[in-house]
């Protein structure tokens, strides 16, 4: 497999230098943007595997870039990189499309170790057999990344995606969210089960077109489908 091309934008002068450099050492190639409107740029103009954004920055922050991002592309994953801690800031991000978040300060291992989760799923593609799943009045075609009903098509992210199969998988079973952490995110630490929460709350959503649906939650163990 060719060498995964990401996209850092950081216009912090010095962590992106540590961030490109240990980057560059573990294998990747990596395009640095020191400021927004560069970073248009750089996403009209070319391809990457996958983005790790800085929220705060200056004009052209890292939300307006997400949204451009996802304009083009529902698969490529997104990693916000954040000095914020606010549940609303990460509603917002996730509600663009992000996969995930990384407040600062964190430690360059677990970037690393997030990049490669996110790339192995966004390079392994369901065989055709397994390409379809229904639940109840719908279909979600992984391949496409699509959640399809009567009332229209929706687009989802690759963790909407992965999470929704998840729960068809074991329809009527409570599935424990450590499973679903491993399998979606290849970790269960407590703020992955936070963003956990945000991306089940959005699939309640999607699937409301059904009433005999629902996404359950056991407090403290897990999620069931209801069908």
């Amino acid at each position: 497999m060719n060498t995964a091309h990401i996209l850092l934008v950081e216009d912090d002068t010095n962590l992106a230098f540590v961030i490109k450099d240990n980057l560059e050492l573990a294998g990747f190639t990596i395009t640095h943007c020191a400021s927004g409107e560069k970073a248009v740029e750089c996403i009209d103009s070319q391809s990457f595997d996958l983005f790790v954004l800085d929220v705060m920055l200056p004009r052209v922050d890292g939300f307006t870039l997400a949204k451009r991002i996802r304009e083009q592309n529902s698969q490529v994953p997104i990693l916000f990189l954040t000095a914020k801690s606010l549940k609303e800031d990460r509603l917002q991000g996730f509600a663009l499309g992000a996969d995930d978040y990384l407040t600062k300060p964190f430690s360059i291992e677990e970037l690393i170790c997030r990049i490669k989760v996110f790339l192995k799923r966004a390079h392994v593609k369901p065989s055709e057999d397994d390409a379809v799943r229904k639940i109840g009045t719908y279909w979600l075609d992984l391949k496409k990344l699509e959640l399809k009903h009567t009332s229209g098509t929706r687009k989802l992210t690759r963790k909407e995606a992965d999470i929704l199969c998840c729960l068809i998988d074991s329809p009527n079973q409570v599935l424990p969210r450590e499973t679903i952490l491993m399998k979606v995110w290849g970790d269960d630490d407590y703020f992955l089960g936070r963003s956990l929460d945000v991306f089940i709350s959005r699939l309640r959503k999607y699937l409301s077109e059904d009433a005999s649906l629902e996404i359950i939650n056991h407090h403290g163990i897990g999620f069931r489908l209801s069908c």
